[in-house]
């Protein structure tokens, strides 16, 4: 599978989110209402300010507070370059993962584990919201499916099976792909965020998720891994 991907025509991305305020009581009264009615079928139960640690999940209420990208940088796929945006103002690392973008060929492919009902469209969201032209390669409006040069290793998991949800540490776990197991998990990103003010904690995770994602397509393709020398920071 995928083995007439060019991969070094692949921008392997993820993102993580948080709430954009600390605590439920700092939202204002006018979003705490709207917030109460956008998740009324997804609480049940649970009192809104209770559901409120969620809400990084949500683009309207949420905000991005790291990317990080990679690319492939031989055409066998054997060395990995990296780079993150993080910073405490989310209009600048916008600016600049949507700078880098402009630099790339428009018909780069995109490429992340539940990209097109996460990532991608989150990402689209919180330019909007911030100001920021969406760069052509996020761009989905005006196209058609096949013109869209997103690529979502989930959706190539599923085979066409819409059941269910594969999270990427399943299927590193069965695919053998190491992954640091001192590190954080999504569900902590915001208390790293919010209580630690950590960023280079969840940019680590971020960074490990990218080179989990560009081991899976590895493994998709039949090939083997990326060693550990072969991946390169860029700061």
């Amino acid at each position: 599978m995928l083995e007439q991907l060019d991969l070094q025509n692949l921008l392997l991305i993820d993102i993580e989110t948080v709430p954009q305020y600390r605590k439920y009581g700092d939202v204002p009264k006018h979003l705490q209402d709207l917030w109460e009615q956008k998740t009324a079928y997804q609480r049940k139960e649970l009192l809104a300010e209770d559901f409120y640690e969620r809400a990084g999940i949500w683009a309207e209420f949420g905000k991005v507070v790291c990317i990080s990208a990679g690319v492939f940088t031989s055409a066998e796929g054997i060395s990995f370059r990296i780079k993150s945006y993080c910073c405490e103002e989310e209009n600048e690392l916008l600016e600049g993962f949507a700078t880098m973008l402009s630099r790339q060929p428009t018909n780069k492919i995109l490429c992340a584990h539940n990209g097109k009902e996460f990532d991608f469209p989150y990402l689209c969201r919180r330019m909007l919201i911030n100001n920021i032209i969406i760069p052509p390669q996020l761009q989905t409006f005006g196209k058609k499916p096949w013109e869209v040069n997103h690529l979502d290793t989930m959706e190539l998991w599923k085979f066409g099976d819409h059941k269910n949800y594969t999270s990427l540490s399943l299927l590193a776990a069965i695919f053998n792909i190491p992954t640091p197991k001192d590190d954080i998990d999504g569900s902590e990103v915001d208390r790293v965020y919010w209580e630690e003010n950590d960023q280079q904690r969840i940019k680590t995770y971020c960074q490990k998720d990218v080179i989990t994602t560009a081991q899976l397509i590895k493994r998709f393709r039949g090939e083997e891994l990326i060693s550990e020398e072969n991946i390169t920071y860029i700061d």
